[in-house]
Formats: structure tokens, sequence, C-alpha cells
């Protein structure tokens, strides 16, 4: 018998890591939202006691700040150098991706104190394309500022659509416009709208983020040319970068 128990082979342990920490943390967080997130949780998440997360993170502050680290990370780091305009596209796109897929860290990013590397080197990075490409330290910061609201603001909205982001496409848009019935005569341009937008339509909401994002990028692309002096009199407006 005891020579049975001994030979038994126990399953070794996955060695616990601040990484491991992080993708459980983000992992209740998708499951039940940002305010879940705490040591308890997450050591819960990975089948361990509380304690044992604090030889990795000294707190839930630290796990916080290191969550926001990974998601930063995974934003595309633009290359100094490159056009601006598709560097900052290439980064919009990029960063809607992630925080769709994690729409609770639009709060955590804009809430933390104790910025990483990772977080330092995606704005060095963005400002340093910028100021490469002519602009200058105040279009720059607006440029950044402007362009990063409208990212996060788009995924806020589109979060937070009536209807499921992954119906078939123009499906959820109809139904709801259906569902709201509304007097022509008294929202007479309201209704025009669903009309030509919504009713027998493939309509979606994530289409208009391009747009939105030119619409954007073509101000900045006016205002640096303002900076050049390449508008007015004489000088028409400048081609995309």
């Amino acid at each position: 018998m005891a020579e049975t128990v001994r030979s038994r082979a126990r399953t070794p342990r996955t060695p616990l890591t601040r990484d491991r920490i992080v993708a459980a943390a983000m992992a209740v967080a998708d499951a039940s939202g940002l305010s879940a997130v705490s040591m308890r949780t997450v050591a819960r998440e990975l089948g361990v006691e509380a304690m044992s997360l604090y030889h990795h993170v000294d707190g839930k502050d630290a796990m916080l700040d290191a969550i926001a680290e990974e998601i930063f990370s995974r934003f595309p780091l633009a290359e100094l150098g490159a056009p601006w305009r598709a560097a900052l596209t290439e980064r919009a796109v990029g960063a809607r991706a992630v925080l769709s897929a994690h729409p609770w860290a639009l709060v955590l990013l804009e809430s933390r104190v104790n910025p990483g590397p990772s977080v330092l080197r995606q704005h060095d990075r963005v400002l340093g394309v910028l100021r490469t490409n002519g602009f200058d330290v105040p279009l720059a910061g607006h440029a950044f500022s402007a362009v990063d609201a409208y990212v996060y603001g788009f995924v806020l909205s589109e979060s937070n659509l009536p209807f499921a982001p992954d119906a078939e496409p123009g499906a959820g848009a109809e139904a709801f416009a259906a569902g709201l019935a509304l007097p022509a005569d008294e929202y007479p341009y309201l209704t025009e709208f669903m009309s030509v937008m919504l009713a027998g339509r493939d309509y979606d909401y994530g289409d208009e983020f391009g747009y939105g994002l030119d619409l954007v990028l073509d101000q900045l692309e006016v205002r640096l040319a303002e900076l050049r002096g390449e508008t007015g009199p004489g000088h028409p407006p400048t081609a995309r970068s």
C-alpha cells in the first residue's frame, strides 16, 4: 500500500509568475468587469492562496499597473520615420481592436499614475513619429490627444450598443430602428436617416470608425500644412502623407 502511494506521480503545479497573474486578472475582468479584480479573485482564478501573489506583485494597485502595461504592449508601436498618417492609422486600428476585446481597459488606462516601460514607450514613439514629420510640440500633443480620444470614445460607444456586436451585419441596427417606430412628422431628420442608412441595408456602426478617423486626420493634415506655411494663396492643400 505504502509503495502504491509512493509510486503515484504527482502532477507538477505550474509555477506562479507575474505574467500568469496578469493573464488571470484580465480573465477576471473579461468575465466580471474591472471592479471584480482583487488579489483574492485573481488568486481564486489561479487556484492559489491570495498571499502567494504578493511574491510577484506588491498588491492590487501594482497588479492594475501591470495590466495597463500589458494592454499598452499590445498596441502597435509606431516606427520612427514612418509617414505620420499611416502610423497613426495603424495604431488607432490596433488600439481599437485591443480595447474592443477588453472594454474595461478604457477606465483602467486613464486611471493609472505609475506608467511602466510599455506605456512610456508608446507615448514617446507616437510623439516621435509626429515630431519627425514636421509637427511642432503643441500640434503633436493635440494630435495625440485627439486621435486617442476618438479611439477611446468610439470603443466606448460601440461596446454599449443596444444590440449584439456579433449579430448579422445590419440585423441589429435594423431591428433597433424598427422597434423605435418614430413618427416622421415629429422626428423628420432622424426617420430620414434611419430609412436611408438602416432599413434594408447592411449598416454596421463599426464601419464608421475609419470614416471618422479620416475626418480627424484630415484636419490634422490641414493644421500641419498651415504650420509649414503650405496653405493659403498659391499653396493648395497638401496630399496625404
